[in-house]
């Protein structure tokens, strides 16, 4: 079964994470998620791998949150939306197996998912 990741290439930690991967010889898609930003439906789906809440997926240190968000009390469907407006705000690395995702922070933690 393939790997997935939801990927950065500007973030240290999101090409750490791949790098982790690519030793590991396992076949992975790499999703640029600014270029290729996921749906909403894709982004339940993967919140649901998770195992959290749609907000524990949000870069909190990202000046579009602290303009826009912080302080705010959203609904779990309009911090997805958030999220699909300005993919910016998800957490990176994301990779997924199966039915399981994890964030890659650290990187190493991928290693929990082979």
């Amino acid at each position: 079964m393939d790997y997935k990741i939801y990927h950065n290439p500007r973030c240290s930690k999101s090409r750490q994470a791949l790098q982790i991967l690519e030793e590991k010889n396992v076949n992975i898609q790499v999703i640029e998620y600014l270029k290729e930003v996921p749906s909403k439906e894709e982004l339940i789906d993967l919140i649901d791998k998770l195992g959290i809440q749609p907000h524990e997926l949000i870069r909190k240190g990202e000046l579009i949150f602290k303009e826009n968000y912080k302080g705010k009390t959203l609904t779990q469907e309009e911090w997805v939306n958030a999220m699909v407006d300005h993919p910016k705000l998800i957490e990176r690395p994301i990779v997924v197996h199966g039915n399981h995702a994890i964030i890659g922070r650290p990187p190493e933690k991928v290693l929990e998912l082979i």
